[in-house]
Formats: structure tokens, sequence, C-alpha cells
């Protein structure tokens, strides 16, 4: 297992609380989790989920939420395989990246968020549907 920082997990489609792969995957199995924005990421149009694209000018809605530290790893691994990521890996639609995040008290938290890998990211931008107001859907 890769060794990761024990951060929160910002999710903004279909791991978002409500959602089917939230259901699927992380309901009973988070510690907390609450309502956060992203800034500096946009999202686009996916097949059935969206994609975040690095964007100065952008802000995400999504949630923050953190995992238990004896299942980090595990849950962790499951996101991973759900958005074909492969740490260090060279195929990957998406790359893992610690961003800042800021809740809705007002505080901001360092997490875990899947963005687009930059070659899909430059042809989300050159073609792709933009989700107005950074929530998804809507």
């Amino acid at each position: 297992m890769v060794d990761r920082e024990l951060l929160p997990v910002f999710v903004y489609g279909t791991l978002r609380p409500g959602r089917g792969n939230h259901a699927r995957l992380l309901r009973g199995r988070t510690v907390a989790e609450e309502p956060a924005r992203m800034r500096g990421a946009a999202l686009y149009e996916g097949p059935g989920y969206p994609y975040a694209v690095a964007d100065p000018e952008g802000e995400i809605l999504g949630e923050a939420l953190w995992l238990p530290a004896d299942r980090y790893d595990a849950l962790l691994a499951s996101l991973d395989a759900l958005e074909g990521y492969a740490p260090g890996g060279s195929a990957n639609h998406y790359v893992q990246v610690i961003r800042p995040v800021r809740l809705t008290g007002g505080d901001t938290v360092r997490a875990w968020v899947y963005l687009a890998e930059e070659g899909l990211a430059a042809r989300l931008r050159l073609r792709g549907r933009r989700v107005e107001g950074g929530n998804w859907p809507e």
C-alpha cells in the first residue's frame, strides 16, 4: 500500500452522501461527513459522473469525508479502484492530490481529491460540458 497522509477525502459526485457509490462503499464507514467547497477546480460532465478539472477561477461543492484510521488504507483503496486510479500508474483517468477545502463552519482543511489527469482535463476544457455552479447533479 502506498503511504498516504490520513486526510479527509473531498468528494463531489457519486461518492457524496445520498448517492449511489457512497451507499455502496462508504455509508456507515466514515467517522464524519461535512459539506465543503473546493476552489481552484471546475466540474465537467462525464459518462454518468463528473470530472473535477483544475481551474483557478472554479469552485466545486461537495463533502469532506473523514475515514477511520483503522480502515483508512482499505477504504481509500476501494475509492482508488472505483476511480480507476493506481498510485504511480501511467494509465489513470484521475490523479489524487491534496487540496484545501473550506468546511461550512468556515474552517479550511487539507483533503485528498481526485482530479482528471492532465490529458483528459485538456480535452474536457476544450470540448467538455462544464457543470455550472460546481454542484453535480443540480
